[in-house]
């Protein structure tokens, strides 16, 4: 009965916000970023729906640049209700071209101002990086891109693809690593799904980096990250121990 009633409420929820955030961003500054904050924080308020107690976590005594590459892990469709909530302003993300063939949320992801790139191509993929970090300096902008390239279905996180990480070497702005925890256990069918913590780091300086050592630097992040997802984690089973 539980999963019937959230499919219900998040299926007219979604529809309602992705019609109403369409006919609004078109109406007022289409394809602003501030668009892209507003309706990824809306999105995210719906975590209550499924049992979920969000921790968003913030760096202590660090204040988050203007300007930045926001990289996270993805796992599920999950992901649109816990990681959105930790979206900041004047922050736009990145998706592949295929998103806007998604009915109804396809349209209002365009026009909200995140960007679509075709990641089959690698000419026009280059072509596309190059625009993107000049949408970074030019506009004073942060982008959030998620560099495994796809859905994670196990543990540990798949390589990382370089696009982020030249995306902020060539525009020379640091890299934010936003760190989720295991969310493959929330099932719809149960009223308290526990908590997911999502996790920013403190920004990692990319002037120690060229172009030439983008791998070094995607392998680096990785690893961070690898080590703090294992530490949330942990933490999270350790709290449903003690109870």
């Amino acid at each position: 009965m539980i999963a019937i009633l959230r499919i219900f409420i998040l299926f007219f929820l979604s529809i309602f916000i992705c019609i109403f955030g369409s006919i609004y961003c078109a109406l007022y500054k289409p394809c602003n970023p501030k668009h892209a904050y507003t309706f990824g924080k809306l999105f995210g308020y719906m975590s209550f729906l499924f049992g979920i107690k969000l921790c968003i976590r913030y760096p202590k005594n660090i204040v988050l640049p203007s300007k930045c590459v926001y990289i996270s892990n993805h796992q599920n469709n999950f992901d649109m209700i816990t990681v959105s909530r930790a979206i900041q302003k004047n922050t736009i993300t990145i998706g592949k071209k295929s998103l806007i063939w998604i009915p109804f949320f396809g349209i209002l992801y365009w026009i909200s101002g995140n960007l679509l790139i075709n990641r089959k191509n690698k000419f026009n993929l280059k072509k596309n990086l190059n625009n993107i970090s000049n949408i970074i300096i030019k506009k004073k902008i942060s982008v959030w891109i998620f560099p495994e390239g796809t859905r994670s279905k196990i543990k540990n996180l798949l390589p990382f693809k370089i696009g982020a990480f030249y995306i902020a070497l060539n525009s020379r702005v640091p890299i934010i690593p936003i760190c989720v925890s295991d969310t493959s256990k929330i099932k719809i069918n149960k009223y308290k799904n526990g908590k997911v913590i999502v996790e920013i780091l403190p920004p990692i300086d990319t002037k120690n980096y060229n172009i030439k050592q983008v791998r070094n630097l995607t392998e680096h992040c990785r690893l961070l990250m690898q080590k703090k997802i294992n530490e949330i984690n942990e933490e999270i089973i350790s709290e449903k121990l003690k109870k």
